[in-house]
């Protein structure tokens, strides 16, 4: 399938079926019509089910040899989750299968019948005629490798997700019962902090100790980095402590499962981070982008678990748009409004590349020099958020071409076009 309009258009022709779809849960309703907008046979309600996957394939068959159609597309709006078994199924027969945007459902519905009425029925006929338009986008649906690395890096967010909630309701424990603990520990997930909260976590625990009976304790799980004292101001503390003295037994209980989960999840992390990485060995350009000073492993595999195969791209731009870093602007006659990005597009790969964009701009020399030339320079000077946004596309750019060539990133290269005296100047 092609990417520009022009293309989009000029593959829906007099011999093609459009087959509009409309997603849900358990059922999916299905109509169809030519180029033309003329409808053929009735609704098609089916289940989704490999046997209601079928009948849909039947039903356009019959439909495809009684009109006389040689192609057929597919059409959806992609509901929730729903979508993925239908498309994945389709794909696999080497169907045809494109998307409709939501919003332009919701904005064209009432074109035809000029009602704001909503129905099933009615949506599969206004994606049908979307796709007639040529108002519609390939899905990018990852395969082998790809796909793998998305699952990885989905489960990744939500363990990271869950550690950190589970890391603030530990903070939550211990301020409330032992909130002194923190003037003994810099870092409460710290060996000795951490067998401290196992063993004698409240300030009642620790009076009933001696600094000798503390620190002793602490030597059976760290050798270095504490002493007498540290454990004599634990004691003191504990004497002195704010703490809330009810409800102990099941402080306790309630600490313990949160230790246990706290340990599971960063456990399970570790070694989901090890998988990906042996996961991205296998991916083509993927060491080397690795290898540029400041972008970690885990940008990386976010970047190609979202745009999955390099060499189905025939544009940087197309990656930019992906991303929803393409411009956008608000101007009518005189009138000319500020020039930002769009946001249409993948938000976790937006994501990604601003996280990594701000520690490039710190340690690799190369995004250094562009961040201060863009604040700096004489003629059209950025803000500093907007030259963190344009690096973000310089980024895009960079990765493409080296997932594109499998070459090593040359920083010199990216700063050509720049005359050397701004660069001197802005540093």
């Amino acid at each position: 399938m092609n990417y520009n309009q022009n293309q989009k258009i000029s593959q829906i022709t007099p011999s093609t079926l459009i087959v509009g779809i409309d997603i849900a849960k358990d059922k999916h309703v299905a109509r169809a019509q030519d180029d033309r907008g003329y409808e053929y046979g009735k609704r098609l309600f089916f289940d989704n089910r490999i046997h209601g996957f079928q009948q849909l394939i039947d039903w356009v068959s019959k439909l495809q040899k009684d009109n006389e159609k040689d192609s057929v597309i597919f059409g959806a709006e992609p509901t929730g989750h729903f979508w993925l078994s239908l498309a994945y199924y389709l794909i696999a027969r080497d169907k045809d299968f494109v998307l409709v945007n939501p919003m332009h459902v919701k904005k064209s519905k009432e074109l035809d019948d000029n009602s704001p009425t909503k129905n099933d029925t009615k949506d599969a006929r206004v994606i049908a005629q979307l796709v007639k338009d040529g108002r519609y986008s390939v899905p990018n649906l990852l395969q082998g490798i790809y796909a793998e690395l998305r699952e990885g890096i989905k489960l990744r967010d939500q363990l990271t997700k869950q550690l950190m909630i589970t890391e603030g309701r530990i903070q939550n424990n211990i301020q409330r019962y032992f909130p002194e603990f923190d003037d003994v520990f810099k870092d409460w997930d710290g060996k000795t902090a951490f067998y401290t909260l196992r063993t004698f976590p409240f300030p009642s625990d620790v009076r009933d100790m001696t600094p000798e009976e503390v620190l002793a304790q602490w030597k059976t799980v760290a050798k270095r980095g504490i002493g007498m004292k540290r454990a004599t101001k634990l004691v003191e503390k504990a004497n002195k402590s704010v703490g809330i003295e009810i409800g102990l037994r099941f402080a306790r209980k309630e600490l313990d499962s949160l230790l246990d989960q706290y340990e599971l999840f960063r456990n399970q992390l570790e070694e989901l981070d090890q998988e990906i990485a042996e996961l991205m060995e296998d991916i083509p350009g993927a060491k080397e982008m690795i290898a540029i000073k400041g972008l970690g492993t885990t940008t990386v595999a976010t970047f190609f678990s979202e745009v999955g195969d390099m060499s189905k791209y025939q544009h940087p731009q197309q990656l930019i748009n992906m991303a929803g870093l393409s411009l956008r602007e608000h101007s009518s006659g005189k009138f000319k409004g500020q020039t930002r990005i769009s946001k249409r597009g993948r938000k976790k790969l937006r994501k990604a590349l601003y996280l990594a964009v701000r520690p490039l701009v710190a340690s690799n020399p190369t995004f250094k020099a562009l961040h201060l030339y863009y604040t700096t320079r004489a003629e059209r000077p950025l803000k500093k958020q907007q030259s963190l946004i344009a690096l973000c596309g310089k980024l895009l750019r960079v990765l493409f071409a080296i997932g594109q060539k499998q070459c090593e990133f040359d920083g010199g290269k990216l700063l050509q076009g720049i005359p050397q005296s701004d660069l001197l100047q802005a540093a």
